[in-house]
C-alpha cells in the first residue's frame, strides 16, 4: 500500500526561481489625483505669475476665436472690420461666460469660448441667403448675424432644460471610467485638423515652432522660443489685416448687429449644435478636472455647468456673437503643460479676454498672430488632453477582453463615423452633410450629431457599456471607484471643490490621496 498523507516533492536542485514581482520593476497604484501639480484648483501662485499665466490663456483661445472668424465672416459678406468686430464680440462674450462658469458652473479652470460645432447650422444659413437679393455684402452679413442671433437665443434653451432640469447629470450616472477613456480622448484627438493640417499652411514657421515648443519647454525650460522671419501669405501678420481695420474702442452691446431674426429651421439646426457642444463640454470638464486636482466633477455639478453654458450661449445670442460656446480643450491642455491648474489663474485671463475685446486695436495686435503658430501649440496641448483621457482607464480592468471591446469599439467608431461625415460636408462644397432630406433642420441636426467625435463617443460607449453584460462587469468598468464620486456627498472633496463660493471657504487647503 502507497503511503498516505500530503506528500511534497522535494525541491529542484539548483538556484531558486527568480521573484517575479521584483523582476518586473515597480509598480504604481491608481492615483485619484495627480500629485504632480504646482498648484491646484485652490492654490493660487504669486499675483505676477498668475497674470502672466492668464494673459497664456488668453493667448492659446485667441487661435480659436481667430479661426472661427476668419472662417465665416468672409462667406456672410462681412470685411476686415466686421471681422474685427465678431472676434471682439467672440473675446468679449468668453471672459464673461468664463466667469459665469468659473464661479457659478462647473467651478473648473476651464475657459469658454467659441464652438467649430455650429459652423454645420451657420453653413445652412448662410447657404439659406446666398441667392437673395441685398443693397451690398454689409447688409447681407448684418441680415446673417441676426438670423444668428435669433437662433442662438432659441437654442440656449435646450441647454439650460438639460441642465437645471438634471436630465444631464442623470445621464452622465451612467458613465464609467472605461467609456471616459474614449470620451475625453476624441475631445483633444477631435481637433487633429486644427493640428499639424493647420500647422502645413505655413509649414516654415509652423514646424520649426513646434520643434521649440518641444526643445524648450520640455528639454531646455530656462529658454525661450525664437521668432523667425517669413515672408508666405498664411505667415505675414499684415496680410491678416486685422490691425488696421480695428476699431480703437468698441464695446460690445445687445443686438448690435439687429433685431433678431427668429426661423424654424435655423432654430432646430442650431439646437443640433447646442447638444453637440454639451457632450464637448462634459469630456472636457472631466480632463480640466484631472488636470487641476480635484475630483470627477459629480452629476449635480455637471447639470449646473450644462445649464450655465445654454445662459452664456443666450448671453451670446443677445451680444451678437457669431458662434455659440463650449469648454476650451486647448485651455486644458496647458493646465497639464504649466502644472498649474488654479481657478484663479483662469479668472485673471477673463480680465484680458474683456480688455483686449474692447480695446480693439491692441487685441488685434496679438490676433494677426498666424494661426500655424496656435497651430503648433495645439499640437502639444490637445495631445495632452487625449493623455488625460487615457489615464482614466488605470481604474478599470484594462486585461478584461470585454473591456478592450467596448474601448476599442467606442475609440474607432468616435473617429471613423465623424471623419465620414466631415468629409462628405467638406467635399460637398456647399456645407451639406451626407444625410440629405426635405427636411433641412432634420439634416443639420444629425449632421452636427453625427460630425463630433466625443459625442459619437458618448452615444456608442453609454449604450454597449450598459448593455453587454454590464452587471457581471461592475468591478472591471470601475464603477466601485466611480460611484462615490457622482453623487453630492460621496466624498468629502466634492463639496471643497465644486460648491459655490458663498458655501465654501475659497483658501480650504486641497488634500490629496
Amino acid at each position: 500500500m502507497g503511503e498516505t498523507g500530503n506528500h511534497q516533492p522535494p525541491p529542484p536542485a539548483g538556484p531558486p526561481p527568480p521573484n517575479l514581482a521584483l523582476s518586473r520593476g515597480p509598480t504604481w497604484a491608481p492615483a485619484e489625483q495627480l500629485l504632480q501639480l504646482h498648484y491646484c484648483i485652490h492654490s493660487n501662485p504669486s499675483w505676477p505669475e498668475a497674470c502672466l499665466l492668464g494673459f497664456q490663456h488668453y493667448i492659446v483661445m485667441l487661435g480659436t476665436t481667430v479661426l472661427i472668424a476668419s472662417t465665416l465672416v468672409p462667406q456672410m459678406g462681412g470685411n476686415h472690420g466686421d471681422r474685427a468686430r465678431v472676434i471682439q464680440a467672440l473675446l468679449f462674450m468668453s471672459g464673461i461666460n468664463t466667469l459665469l462658469q468659473t464661479w457659478f458652473g462647473s467651478r473648473l479652470p476651464t475657459v469658454m469660448g467659441g464652438s467649430v460645432a455650429f459652423f454645420i447650422p451657420v453653413m445652412s444659413i448662410i447657404n439659406d441667403y446666398s441667392d437673395r437679393t441685398f443693397s451690398s455684402e454689409h447688409e447681407r452679413f448684418t441680415y446673417i448675424m441676426r438670423t444668428i442671433q435669433g437662433s442662438l437665443i432659441v437654442s440656449s434653451f435646450v441647454n439650460i432644460f438639460l441642465g437645471y432640469g438634471k436630465i444631464w447629470g442623470n445621464l452622465t450616472r451612467l458613465f464609467s471610467p472605461l467609456i471616459m477613456v474614449p470620451i475625453v480622448c476624441l475631445v483633444g484627438l477631435g481637433l487633429f485638423m486644427r493640428g499639424f493640417p493647420l500647422l502645413a499652411n505655413c509649414v516654415e514657421i509652423g514646424l520649426p515652432m513646434l520643434i521649440l515648443l518641444v526643445i524648450t519647454q520640455q528639454y531646455l525650460k530656462r529658454l525661450h522660443p525664437v521668432m523667425h522671419r517669413q515672408t508666405q501669405a498664411n505667415c505675414r501678420i499684415d496680410r491678416s489685416y486685422l490691425l488696421s481695420s480695428a476699431p480703437w474702442i468698441k464695446i460690445p452691446y445687445p443686438f448690435q448687429w439687429g433685431t433678431p431674426i427668429f426661423r424654424a429651421s435655423h432654430v432646430f439646426g442650431m439646437m443640433g449644435a447646442a447638444l453637440v457642444t454639451s457632450a464637448e463640454s462634459t469630456g472636457t470638464f472631466y480632463a480640466a478636472a484631472r488636470l487641476s486636482g480635484a475630483t470627477p466633477p459629480p452629476a449635480h455639478v455637471l447639470s449646473r455647468s450644462i445649464g450655465m453654458q445654454g445662459i452664456g450661449m443666450l448671453l451670446e445670442g443677445i451680444f451678437g456673437s457669431a458662434v455659440g460656446t463650449t469648454a476650451s480643450v486647448e485651455n486644458v491642455g496647458l493646465l497639464g503643460l504649466t502644472h498649474i491648474g488654479s481657478r484663479r489663474v483662469v479668472q485673471i485671463s477673463c480680465g484680458f479676454m474683456i480688455f483686449f475685446s474692447i480695446f480693439g486695436k491692441f487685441g488685434a495686435f496679438f490676433a494677426s498672430i498666424p494661426l500655424p503658430i496656435f497651430a503648433a501649440m495645439y499640437c502639444v496641448l490637445l495631445g495632452i488632453v487625449a493623455a488625460a483621457g487615457i489615464s482614466f482607464i488605470q481604474f478599470a480592468n484594462n486585461n478584461s477582453i470585454r473591456n478592450l471591446y467596448v474601448l476599442g469599439l467606442t475609440l474607432f467608431l468616435g473617429i471613423s463615423i465623424p471623419q465620414y461625415f466631415v468629409s462628405n460636408t467638406l467635399s460637398d462644397g456647399y456645407g451639406h452633410g451626407p444625410v440629405r432630406t426635405d427636411a433641412g433642420w432634420f439634416n443639420d441636426i444629425l449632421n452636427t450629431i453625427f460630425s463630433s467625435p466625443p459625442t459619437v463617443a458618448i452615444i456608442i460607449g453609454t449604450i454597449v457599456d450598459n448593455t453587454l453584460e454590464a452587471k457581471h462587469a461592475t468591478n472591471d468598468r470601475g464603477l466601485p471607484w466611480w460611484i462615490p464620486f457622482q453623487n453630492r456627498k460621496g466624498d468629502v472633496r466634492n463639496e471643497e471643490f465644486y460648491s459655490l463660493p458663498l458655501r465654501i471657504n475659497e483658501y480650504m487647503p486641497t488634500r490629496f490621496l
